[in-house]
């Protein structure tokens, strides 16, 4: 029998070092938790086998002992042990008998999601792509557990675009132009969104105009709602551009168009929106979808008036969901505008102005969705309404999940959208790249979000010709997307620290600066953190040691758990008040950096700290560890780029590149939070092959990401004739 003793920082991590070592089918002897996590004790599962728990035969030959021997005490750990292996046999046995006839309803975690999903409507594309997410700790978990739901909540919220306020769609001046199939509520919802206009800044701004002179009545429709709203309203026939009423809506900050309704089949839809957008004002397009239509009808809605906006070289990403009164189940609405990436901005349930509409709010309808009478699962998937070669779905698909990953990693990372105009400059030609660089850059210091910096060595890497760039820091102390390039910044430490500004308080310091500067860092209480070597001098209590010596005896017992170069590692960590030389107070930390599985010993490290923080400063010192292995990270994405690009991209915008991407890997390794986590699977997914390290697999699906991305853009600049 091999027990083994496994440590992590939560339940999490130890199922996962107990997975790659003794594999999925090891059994847990035992678990505790302690001060530095959990510990749990856990055995192969070949291990049982090799018990028998059956006194062999030499053992039932022995006589019984005399009535009046004193029993022999037997040893109780032994006991112990051979009492856990007899249930553990007994129960893999039990479940062994019992795994060809599973009980109805014990479907897997995944399974019960799926059908979950299924029976409120989702699509099975959709339903497939979720639960492939589905963490390895969660699909453990029996199928009735509330937090597998709370999982799939979360999951669909994530891939469902909302607008965030209702000010950001009033506020913002010009053009509103409502398009849809017949009867979808068009007029019904011009008025409401024109109420609630007037409702923020009365009736001189707005105008209504309606080009939908095929219907009966529907002028007259329009004119009782604004003659209700006090504002004018003006009849355009479908064939004249908006441009002909300008002169009229002079002084008219808002102008909502309710356009005459066609079938997605009509032709001249087309024609429609080309004329919407053919004059010299830009018009805004949101598509109505009546959440009461056939999923099929649905579909092919979204594709066609989205190909006539294309057509039209417009864009058409907004809609407004009405008729959710009406609607059996909100799912199949909710799945086709997941899928096709658009952004609901309303949702209509009534016929009342302006009560019945409010602004969309991701949890809610998902919860809508999610409580819908559940129907007979489709297990075959519905067929598409327009006919698709299977390979255009699946490529339709990977283009969905790039677009959804990218989405969620703009919101993740608050600059991402810097590091992909970085690669927008990397694709023009290379006469013109210093210059956007500059202007890039400029823009960004202008309006930096970062609150600290983690400072890398002031030489060039090995193997390299370039030094490491500088990471910029978040609030939380996350890594950001856009890096500071060294030789970009003047000489010497103090020029460097005033160039970061009053907002970058934290610095992650590579070495210990000169006097003048520590004095200064005093004087500016500002925070910071800074490596030394082992043997820099200190004074403790009138004598004068090296960081080796002064540690030399000293028992490291506090702990933490860190991810280091990429794996998971415990910081055994103690610390201890000295003083500079020019009488500063400060704090020396020694630390052991250790491999949990194994107990090996990795690398020590020695830090110098102001005193006036005390052990709070801790946390930064686990963040300037963790940031070891984006040096390495940086090599291997600008080996790629350096591959891909064939040297037209410049030497200082590969570098802003790929160190950018190490940053966001880096970033992504070291989350804990549950949207992170989310994000992270589904970014390593991409990759379609399983990777030995997490974080260089972050990286390599972040490049494939955007270079996808940069290809899309790419191709869509090329004409079609060209294409054919």
């Amino acid at each position: 029998m091999s027990v083994r003793r496994f440590v992590g920082a939560n339940s999490r991590d130890v199922m996962r070092q107990v997975r790659e070592v003794l594999g999925d089918d090891a059994l847990i002897v035992a678990n505790r938790r302690t001060e530095g996590g959990v510990e749990i004790l856990a055995m192969a599962d070949d291990a049982v086998d090799q018990f028998d728990p059956a006194p062999s035969p030499a053992t039932q030959q022995e006589p019984a002992a005399p009535v009046f021997s004193l029993p022999q005490q037997p040893d109780p750990l032994e006991a112990m042990s051979e009492r856990l292996l007899r249930e553990m046999q007994e129960m893999r046995e039990l479940l062994a008998r019992r795994q060809p006839d599973p009980a109805p309803g014990a479907d897997s975690a995944s399974e019960h999601l799926q059908q979950v999903m299924l029976r409120v409507g989702f699509s099975n594309e959709l339903s497939q792509e979720v639960v492939e997410a589905l963490p390895d700790e969660l699909a453990a978990l029996p199928a009735s557990s509330e937090t597998l739901m709370t999982w799939l909540r979360g999951q669909l919220m994530a891939r469902l675009s909302v607008l965030r306020q209702e000010d950001a769609f009033f506020d913002q001046t010009g053009i509103v132009a409502l398009v849809g199939p017949t009867g979808v509520g068009k007029t019904t919802t011009t008025a409401k969104l024109a109420a609630r206009f007037v409702m923020r800044h009365g009736t001189r701004p707005v105008a209504l105009v309606t080009t939908d002179s095929f219907r009966i009545g529907a002028h007259e429709q329009l004119r009782i709602y604004a003659r209700l709203l006090d504002t004018p309203m003006y009849a355009l026939d479908v064939e004249q551009p908006i441009d002909e009423l300008v002169g009229r809506l002079q002084g008219k900050q808002w102008v909502i168009v309710d356009t005459v309704g066609m079938s997605q089949r009509d032709q001249r839809v087309i024609e429609q929106i080309a004329h919407l957008q053919g004059g010299q004002s830009t018009v805004r397009l949101v598509l109505m979808l009546n959440a009461a239509s056939q999923p099929e009808t649905l579909e092919e809605v979204v594709l066609r008036y989205r190909q006539a906006a294309r057509a039209a070289g417009a864009t058409l990403d907004d809609c407004i969901i009405t008729k959710q009164d009406e609607a059996g189940r909100l799912a199949p609405a909710l799945d086709i505008v997941m899928r096709h990436g658009m952004r609901v901005l309303f949702g209509s349930y009534g016929q009342q102005v302006p009560e019945d509409m409010a602004v969309a709010d991701a949890r809610a309808l998902i919860d809508q969705a999610l409580a819908a009478q559940p129907r007979a699962a489709r297990h075959a998937e519905s067929p598409a309404p327009i006919s698709l070669p299977r390979w255009s779905r699946d490529v339709l698909g990977q283009g969905r999940r790039l677009s959804s990953v990218l989405s969620r990693l703009r919101k993740r990372v608050v600059d991402f959208h810097l590091l992909e105009a970085a690669w927008d400059i990397g694709a023009l030609p290379g006469v013109v790249q210093d210059q956007r660089l500059d202007e890039l850059l400029a823009g960004a210091e202008a309006n930096s979000a970062a609150m600290g910096l983690a400072w890398s060595p002031r030489r060039q890497g090995r193997g390299c010709d370039w030094a490491m760039p500088d990471i910029r820091l978040d609030e939380q102390g996350r890594w950001l997307a856009l890096t500071r390039l060294q030789h970009r910044q003047p000489a010497g430490w103090l020029p460097r620290l005033a160039e970061c500004g009053e907002n970058m308080a934290v610095h992650l310091l590579p070495a210990l600066p000169e006097p003048d500067v520590l004095a200064w860092l005093h004087g500016q209480r500002l925070t910071w953190v800074s490596a030394v070597h082992a043997s820099q001098r200190v004074n403790c209590q009138g004598e004068r040691y090296t960081l080796k010596g002064l540690f030399q005896e000293s028992t490291l017992t506090h702990s933490v758990s860190i991810r280091f170069r990429g794996q998971r590692m415990q910081l055994c960590n103690a610390y201890v008040e000295v003083q500079t030389a020019s009488g500063h107070p400060l704090l020396a930390w020694v630390g052991d950096i250790q491999d949990p599985e194994t107990d090996k010993h990795v690398a020590r490290r020695y830090w110098l700290t102001p005193a006036r923080l005390g052990s709070d400063v801790l946390s930064l010192l686990v963040t300037q560890l963790e940031s070891d292995g984006l040096a390495a990270l940086t090599r291997r994405a600008w080996q790629q780029l350096k591959d891909n690009d064939g040297g037209e991209v410049s030497r200082e915008l590969r570098l802003l590149m790929a160190s950018g991407a190490a940053a966001v890997a880096g970033h992504l390794d070291l989350a804990d939070d549950e949207h992170g986590q989310a994000l992270r699977t589904d970014l390593i997914r991409l990759l379609g092959s399983q990777r030995k390290r997490r974080d260089t697999a972050l990286l390599d699906a972040l490049l494939h990401v955007l270079m996808a991305r940069d290809a899309i853009r790419q191709l869509g600049s090329v004409s079609l004739e060209d294409v054919l």
